[in-house]
C-alpha cells in the first residue's frame, strides 16, 4: 500500500498545534497567574491595613502612598519582556514563603509590628517567584522588592538622629566661636535656648532620600557597585545635611536676635535646603550615568513560547492557599476570645518601707496598661518612687514594648531626658536622668516578662513570644524606680544608693507580687 503524499506533514502540523494552546487560552492562564501573586493581600489583609493606617496618621511615612503606584509603573515598563515569557510554577519558592509566614506568626505573637509588616510585604516577590517562575520573577524583581520601602520603619532611629543633630550643631557653633552650654539635646546660646525635638531629627529627610535614592540608582545605573554606592550616599548625605540645616537655623535665630527661623518657618527652611541638597545629589550622580544595555530581541513570532499548563497553575494556586493561609489561621486560633479577667493584686505589694506623699508629677510615656501601681516611699533618709505598668491582652496602643513607649512622653514633654545606659545592680536596669521644672529625677527601668527581668526590647519580645507559645499568656510589666536628684542633678550617687537599698529590701516581694498577678499557664479561654 502506498503512502498518501503530505500525510506525514499534516499529522506533524496537527500534533504541533495540539501542543500549543490558543493565544486566548494562553493569555487567560497568564492573567490568572499574575492575579495569584496578590494572594498575600487577601490572606493578610489586616497587616496591609496596619501599614496604610500608619501612612495616614504619620507625615513621616506618607511617602508609602507613592510606593505601590511606582511599583506598578515599574512592572508596566517591563510588559514587553513579560509577553515573551511564560509562567512556570517554581515549587522550591514555597519553602521561603512558608518561612515568611512563620516570621509573621512569631511577630504577631510578640506584637512586633514592623517584623510582621516586612514578612507580609516579602511574600509578594516570593509568591511571584512561586507562580511565575524564575525568569518572569527576575524581570519583575525590582518592582516587587521596591514594595519593601512601603513598610513604615524608622521610629527607633529618632533618638539617635536627634543626638547626632544636637552634637553636630553644638560642634559647628563652637567652631564658629559661639559659646554654648550643652546638655543632652538641649543647648543654650547667649541669644537664647534651643532644643532638638522629634521633628528636628531629620528622619523624614532620611526616608525621603533613601526612597528617591534607591529608585534613582536603579534607573540611572546598571552596575551594582554604582547603585550601592549611590544608595550609601543617599543614606549619609541627609544626616549630614540635617545637622548643617540645624546649624544654619540656629545661626539665623542667633544673628537676628531670635526673630528669624524660631517658629514653624524653620521647618520650611529645612525642606527648602533639603530639596536643594537632593537635587544637587541627583545632578552630580547623573554625570556617571550608565548607558542602558542593548535591547534584547523579542522572541520570534514563528517560535511562540510553550503555553503554561493550567493544571500546574491550578496546583500551585492550591499550594499557595495552604502555605499562606495556615499562619493567619493558627494566629486566629491562638487569639481566640478568652475568659482571662483584668489583672488584679498589684496593690497587695508588701513594701518594706513607709509610704509618703507624692514628690513628683512625672509620668512615663507608655501606652495605657491593663493595671498599674504607683507609690512613694521613705528609704532611710531619701525618697523613692515605684511605678509598675502591667499589660494583658496587648493590642493597639496598649503594648508593653513598642517604639512609642518611653520614659518621658514623645510629644510636648516637660522633661529633658538623658542617659539610657544599662547598670548591673541587684538586676540589670536602664538608668535615665530627667530634668524638668519640678526638679531632677534618677530613674531605673526594666521589663518583667514570664518571671524574668530584662532591659532589652529585643529580649523582651523574644520572652513574650516564648510565653505566648507555651502558655497563651501575653502578660508583662514595665517597672520603674525613681528618686529625686539635687537641683543640678550632678551627684546621683545618693539617689543610686537609695534605689539600691530599696531593691535589696523589696525585689523578691515585687517579683512574687507580679507572679501572682500573671495569668496562670493554661488558663481557660
Amino acid at each position: 500500500m502506498s503512502a498518501i503524499p503530505g500525510t506525514s506533514h499534516s499529522a506533524g502540523a496537527t500534533l504541533g498545534s495540539a501542543r500549543r494552546a490558543s493565544p486566548g487560552a494562553s493569555s487567560t492562564v497568564a492573567v490568572w497567574a499574575l492575579l495569584l501573586t496578590l494572594l498575600p493581600l487577601a490572606a493578610y489583609w489586616s497587616t496591609a491595613l496596619s501599614i496604610v493606617e500608619i501612612w495616614a496618621r504619620s507625615e513621616t511615612f506618607a511617602h508609602g502612598y507613592l510606593i505601590v503606584p511606582i511599583s506598578l509603573w515599574l512592572a508596566w515598563q517591563r510588559r514587553e519582556r513579560l509577553r515573551a515569557l511564560t509562567p512556570a510554577p517554581y515549587w522550591p519558592a514555597l519553602l521561603p514563603l512558608a518561612g515568611c509566614g512563620m516570621v509573621w506568626l512569631l511577630a504577631d505573637l510578640g506584637e512586633v509590628q514592623v517584623a510582621r509588616q516586612y514578612a507580609f510585604v516579602a511574600m509578594f516577590p516570593l509568591t511571584a517567584l512561586a507562580v511565575l517562575g524564575p525568569r518572569m520573577a527576575r524581570v519583575l524583581a525590582f518592582s516587587l522588592l521596591f514594595l519593601l520601602l512601603a513598610v513604615p520603619v524608622g521610629d527607633s532611629l529618632i533618638e539617635p538622629l536627634m543626638t547626632i543633630t544636637a552634637n553636630f550643631t553644638v560642634a559647628a557653633l563652637r567652631l564658629t566661636g559661639i559659646p554654648v552650654l550643652h546638655e543632652g539635646n538641649n543647648f543654650r546660646l547667649p541669644s537664647g535656648s534651643w532644643s532638638v525635638v522629634e521633628a528636628c531629627s531629620g528622619l523624614r529627610y532620611l526616608i525621603a532620600s533613601v526612597t528617591a535614592g534607591v529608585l534613582y540608582a536603579y534607573m540611572t545605573y546598571t552596575r551594582w557597585w554604582k547603585r550601592l554606592l549611590f544608595v550609601a550616599v543617599a543614606v549619609t548625605l541627609p544626616i549630614l545635611a540635617n545637622g548643617l540645616r540645624a546649624y544654619m537655623i540656629v545661626m539665623l535665630g542667633h544673628l537676628s536676635d531670635m526673630t528669624v527661623a524660631v517658629g514653624v518657618d524653620h521647618l520650611l527652611y529645612g525642606w527648602l535646603f533639603f530639596g536643594i541638597v537632593i537635587f544637587a545629589l541627583f545632578l552630580i550622580g547623573a554625570r556617571w550615568r550608565d548607558r542602558p544595555p542593548a535591547a534584547t530581541p523579542m522572541a520570534s513570532a514563528s517560535k511562540p513560547a510553550a503555553a503554561p499548563a493550567p493544571a500546574r497553575i491550578g496546583a500551585m494556586a492550591l499550594a499557595l492557599v495552604a502555605v499562606l493561609g495556615v499562619w493567619p489561621a493558627y494566629a486566629g486560633y491562638l487569639h481566640r476570645p478568652g475568659e482571662l479577667a483584668p489583672p488584679t493584686g498589684l496593690d497587695s505589694f508588701p513594701a518594706r518601707a513607709p509610704l509618703i506623699p507624692a514628690f513628683t508629677e512625672w509620668q512615663p510615656g507608655f501606652g495605657a496598661p491593663a493595671a498599674s501601681l504607683r507609690r512613694y516611699y521613705a528609704q532611710q533618709d531619701r525618697k523613692v518612687g515605684l511605678s509598675v505598668l502591667y499589660y494583658r491582652h496587648q493590642s493597639g496602643a496598649s503594648k508593653l514594648i513598642t517604639s512609642t513607649n518611653r520614659v518621658t512622653p514623645m510629644v510636648d514633654s516637660p522633661w529633658n531626658l538623658t542617659g539610657g545606659a544599662v547598670r548591673n545592680e541587684a538586676l540589670a536596669v536602664r538608668e535615665w536622668t530627667l530634668h524638668g521644672a519640678g526638679g531632677a529625677l534618677l530613674v531605673w527601668q526594666w521589663y518583667w516578662i514570664d518571671g524574668r527581668a530584662t532591659t532589652s526590647d529585643t529580649m523582651g519580645k523574644l520572652l513574650q513570644i516564648r510565653q505566648r507559645v507555651l502558655s497563651g499568656s501575653d502578660d508583662g510589666a514595665a517597672v520603674m524606680l525613681f528618686a529625686p536628684l539635687d537641683d543640678a542633678g550632678e551627684h546621683p550617687e545618693a539617689a543610686r544608693a537609695a534605689l539600691r537599698a530599696f531593691l535589696a529590701d523589696n525585689l523578691g516581694a515585687l517579683d512574687a507580687t507580679l507572679a501572682r498577678v500573671r495569668a496562670p499557664a493554661g488558663a481557660t479561654r
